[in-house]
């Protein structure tokens, strides 16, 4: 019969316990939280293909799904916040906004981001081109 001291039975709990964190991980948690979904933007990206030139000041919009937090949504044009209002129903919150005026004539990268009510984030981007005024 092996006699074990206290030391090593110490040293046992202390190994399954530290172990035991890494039995903790659920992979279903990260599917608890979905990502927010932008869609509908209503102006025509710019590419090599389609070189469409949008007016300055021309309003566009686009759709979050419902379960983003309204008060996390953030727009910038060229890195710089622009105003926007947000008109949320049941099924998506549909953000507002105008093309800044002083623009006309460039390049201008619309960048959106927006939290989820359960944390996780995500964001978006369009291209467009401005047209001289």
């Amino acid at each position: 019969m092996k006699i074990t001291t206290p030391y090593q039975s110490l040293l046992l709990i202390s190994a399954l316990l530290a172990n035991g964190g890494a039995f903790a991980y659920d992979p279903d948690k990260e599917k608890d939280c979905k990502k927010p979904r932008f869609s509908d933007f209503n102006l025509t990206e710019y590419s090599a293909a389609n070189e469409v030139k949008i007016a300055p000041e021309t309003e566009f919009f686009f759709k979050l799904s419902p379960w983003v937090d309204p008060s996390t949504i953030k727009v910038t044009i060229k890195g710089q916040p622009i105003e926007f209002t947000v008109d949320s129903n049941s099924s998506f919150h549909k953000v507002t906004a105008k093309l800044p005026a002083a623009l006309a004539g460039q390049f201008a990268r619309i960048n959106a981001s927006a939290k989820a009510v359960l944390g996780c984030d995500s964001q978006d981007g369009w291209l467009v081109k401005i047209a001289e005024q």
